[in-house]
């Protein structure tokens, strides 16, 4: 499965135990993970910005990083989603044909699918892990 692990799944994983450090460090490894740039400068100025957390002391997003596969999205004509960041997801799972979307953002949750990409929160993805394991 092609999976986009949106910013918030990510640094969820990074500053708390739980669902979302479940699924960045065992649960989401089997499958290709998709990524951009855009993603990945979001995700380290998040971490320096709100939770003065060094990125490159983080050895979780230095193997994400590795084992992603990186996309260039292209912006779209017009905008999707309710935030323009957003639509930097939609856009990241589009050009990286991904199967699913992973977040806990609700303006994106309240979309449930773009195009084919069906939009999960982290327990609903990993709940279909479950059942089709």
């Amino acid at each position: 499965m092609r999976v986009v692990l949106d910013t918030n799944v990510v640094i969820a994983a990074v500053i708390s135990e739980g669902l979302c450090r479940d699924l960045v460090r065992v649960r989401v490894l089997p499958h290709t993970i998709i990524t951009s740039e855009w993603l990945l400068r979001e995700l380290r100025t998040t971490l320096r910005d709100k939770f003065a957390v060094d990125p490159a002391e983080l050895p979780l997003l230095a193997q994400v990083h590795k084992e992603a596969e990186i996309v260039m999205p292209t912006q779209f004509r017009e905008r999707v989603s309710r935030h323009e960041d957003d639509d930097v997801v939609l856009a990241t799972a589009l050009a990286g044909k991904a199967d699913v979307i992973v977040t806990g953002d609700e303006d994106l949750l309240v979309l449930k699918k773009f195009r084919a990409i069906r939009i999960l929160s982290t327990r609903q993805f990993l709940e279909r892990l479950d059942r089709t394991s």
